[in-house]
């Protein structure tokens, strides 16, 4: 008996989930860690050298196109499980330049969305930088910024900044900031500075606007738990301790469950993670309301034998050419307003 009830309840759910998505638009906001996306030419003052034909990973044009066209796949995929159109919104991590982007939307799975491009230079000594693609049809940009992350020293060495994107998704004032915290490499300090840092820039822009929406994306190089997530940005994991101005982690129980985006000697973690102010917590949808979030795994992204079976399928490890794709998976969260 008990068996049949909890089929029932389920179905119930399933029927009302699917009910709600029906009566509402649907918004995919991804991200995803293009892993060097670099072309083939250097850049004046960066030190991008293995990813140049005589160097180390002898990046030629073959290789390079590739690369564009992997990517290009993946990013095309986002978010169409729920909605044609694809992600409103893709917040990247480590592409090269302005013209890595442009080629990838050239790309046929990109070239008929209609993405544009935003995108500043900024001070990683590799020379990777975040940017944003958004459709123009579904968000509406008034304002874009790089803002610096501060070091610690003026003698630290450069590190991304936050790519800040502020405008109006379904008529509502939403900002998004693009994130690449300093990698495991350096303290876990770095990355507490970092999430201090864009929670002020939280609060700065919610002191002008008490009821601007703000999404937090990227790289973060630490899991939900971690200090600079849990701690410094303050991001919760219990819906319930949200408040409108606080935000909200999805990814916590995600990783608590088993899955991530990434995977470290024989471990997930969840690095790439999409967070958000209290006031997307409606659960009558009326206003542009948290649906649902995913990592987005599937099977062409995973190594399918060998020593990495079951890893992400990076694009080369070890020096070898893999062709494959990320050493991340992308992640999605969907957002729904009424009609």
């Amino acid at each position: 008996m008990k068996k049949y009830l909890f089929t029932f309840f389920w179905v119930c759910l399933v029927i009302t989930g699917y009910a709600q998505e029906q009566n509402g638009n649907i918004y995919g906001v991804a991200f995803y860690n293009l892993e060097n996306l670099f072309d083939t030419i250097h850049d004046e003052g960066k030190k991008d050298y293995e990813y140049l034909p005589e160097g180390r990973n002898k990046w030629d044009n073959t290789k390079y196109q590739s690369k564009l066209k992997n990517m290009s796949t993946v990013l095309g995929l986002l978010a169409t499980d729920k909605t044609s159109e694809g992600a409103a919104v893709i917040g990247m991590a480590e592409v090269e330049n302005r013209h890595v982007l442009e080629d990838l939307l050239k790309q046929p799975a990109l070239a008929n969305r209609g993405y544009e491009i935003i995108h500043y230079e900024g001070p990683d000594e590799r020379g990777v930088d975040c940017a944003f693609f958004y459709n123009p049809k579904l968000y509406t940009v008034t304002a874009t910024k790089l803002v610096p992350y501060v070091l610690a020293q003026p003698t630290d060495r450069p590190t991304r900044g936050f790519l800040i994107a502020d405008g109006r998704l379904a008529g509502e004032r939403v900002a998004f900031i693009v994130n690449h915290w300093p990698s495991r490499g350096a303290a876990s300090s770095a990355r507490e500075r970092a999430g201090m840092q864009v929670r002020a820039l939280k609060d700065s822009l919610q002191r002008l606007d008490s009821k601007i929406k703000i999404v937090i994306m990227g790289d973060m190089n630490d899991d939900p738990m971690d200090k600079s997530m849990a701690e410094a940005l303050g991001a919760k994991r219990n819906m319930k301790n949200v408040k409108k101005g606080d935000l909200y982690n999805p990814w916590w129980n995600t990783l608590a469950e088993g899955e991530g985006t990434l995977k470290y000697r024989g471990k997930w973690n969840l690095f790439d993670q999409i967070v958000f102010t209290g006031n997307f917590l409606n659960k009558r949808h009326k206003k542009l309301s948290y649906l649902n979030h995913e990592i987005f795994r599937r099977d062409f992204l995973i190594q399918a034998d060998g020593k990495y079976k079951g890893y992400p399928l990076r694009t080369q490890a070890g020096g070898r050419w893999m062709n494959g794709y990320s050493d991340h998976l992308p992640t999605v969260v969907f957002f729904i307003k009424k009609r």
